[in-house]
């Protein structure tokens, strides 16, 4: 394999690894939300509660995107904000009851996916993966 076709083969992993999630959500009967929406749930999860610039900078994505996936997930019942009491003009965000439920669920997926993912590898081969891809992501900061 050419060494130019890295990046290519990142992408289309990405695209399987996505395409992966979704099926699974469909098979356990959960909405069919885009994989920053989960991303936007595990960051909460983990988290416990976030602003909204927190979490548009976890997420990778800007404040203006943040706002509309973070309102599906108000919408479906999954994320709920209120306004911070230091800075009323900014949001808290947090789960609800049936996002954190929902989280459970995701978590088991989760679990496949990575098994998925590193199908073979040994440990050392996952590190030095792992290292690698966080050299990369530290060059293009």
């Amino acid at each position: 394999m050419e060494i130019n076709s890295s990046i290519s083969l990142l992408s289309h992993v990405h695209s399987l690894s996505s395409d992966f999630l979704i099926s699974r959500l469909k098979e356990r009967g959960l909405p069919d939300f885009a994989s920053s929406h989960g991303n936007i749930l595990f960051q909460l999860c983990k988290k416990g509660s976030m602003t909204m610039g927190d979490l548009a900078r976890a997420i990778n994505r800007d404040k203006s995107t943040t706002t509309v996936l973070v309102r599906k997930l108000e919408q479906e019942g999954l994320v709920s904000s209120r306004a911070d009491e230091s800075d009323r003009r900014s949001r808290i965000l947090s789960l609800t009851k049936k996002g954190s439920e929902y989280t459970e669920v995701t978590s088991g997926i989760s679990k496949e996916l990575i098994s998925t993912f590193y199908k073979g590898f040994s440990e050392k081969e996952k590190a030095e993966f792992t290292a690698m891809l966080e050299r990369i992501e530290e060059n293009f900061s």
